[in-house]
């Protein structure tokens, strides 16, 4: 089938313009990796290389192997994470094995916050999070850009507002 053809112009008006997460998000959880993976390799290696023998301190190898095969699998789930903003509703995708997809529709957005701890602060990252009626319906997008995190929950604020005037 050929890429002009109306049958793929109709359907690519409906798909959703997809956003991935910054890669600071991916960079934070790296680092936070390495220095735990660190921390638990010489407990594990230099106690057992002290009191029992230096041949011992060869366990300190099991916790690095796990954070090398981590450090793959933190980026497999960052580049799973995507949100998409639509005309009535929010895309958001995630996941590797389970993929899970949330919509939430803006007329049913409670509130709407953007959070940020001191780790998060420090790498320059905010997340935002959305509280509907049904718990099972809230969601959260990670490791944004300030700036963004606050253009999406102002944007988001919004269209909920305009949206739940109707009800």
């Amino acid at each position: 089938m050929e890429t002009g053809s109306p049958e793929n112009t109709e359907a690519g008006q409906d798909e959703p313009e997809w956003r991935g997460l910054p890669p600071g998000l991916l960079r934070m959880r790296r680092l936070l990796l390495v220095v735990w993976t660190g921390l638990i390799a010489l407990v594990v290696g230099l106690l057992p290389g002290l009191l029992a023998g230096p041949a011992w301190a060869a366990f300190a190898l099991v916790p690095l192997a796990l954070g090398a095969w981590c450090w793959r699998l933190l980026g497999r789930n960052w580049r799973s994470w995507r949100y998409a903003e639509r005309a009535d509703d929010l895309l958001i995708s995630r996941g590797v094995l389970w993929r899970e997809e949330t919509v939430v529709p803006y007329g049913r957005m409670q509130l709407v916050e953007v959070t940020s701890g001191p780790v998060e602060r420090y790498f320059g990252l905010a997340g935002v999070q959305l509280h509907t009626a049904a718990a099972a319906t809230d969601a959260t997008i990670p490791g944004l850009d300030p700036a963004e995190a606050e253009r999406l929950r102002d944007r988001l604020t919004e269209l909920g507002e305009a949206r739940s005037a109707g009800l």
